[in-house]
């Protein structure tokens, strides 16, 4: 029997390091800091589509490392909507992408 509690003992010993250290990892916030965050670069892109109206512009851009996207063609919303009116569809562009209220937004767009 003192073989039995003996065991108990120990195996509750053993476990005691792996607990604290699961209990300890749940509290750490896993995000990554603004410091190690990369800044925005440039990236090379095309206009496909330009909706004024709306604010957005249709980019088929490379990869956008700042905000871990791969090189796709999708619709952007733009910091400044007023300086659409100075591209127009087919153009090469060079566009800055941030994130603004959640969204992957332009925020700046440059002829190349």
């Amino acid at each position: 029997m003192n073989h039995v509690k003996t065991f108990a003992a120990a195996l509750a010993l053993a476990a005691t390091p792996v607990a604290f250290a699961a209990g300890s990892m749940d509290s750490m916030d896993m995000k990554t800091p603004a410091a190690t965050r990369q800044a925005p670069r440039a990236v090379a892109a095309e206009i496909k589509k330009i909706d004024a109206r709306a604010g957005k512009v249709t980019l088929k851009h490379g990869p956008i490392e700042n905000l871990g996207m791969q090189a796709m063609t999708m619709a952007f919303p733009v910091k400044d909507p007023a300086s659409l009116k100075n591209f127009k569809e087919g153009e090469s562009v060079s566009a800055i992408f941030d994130t603004i209220e959640g969204k992957p937004t332009v925020i700046d767009l440059r002829h190349k």
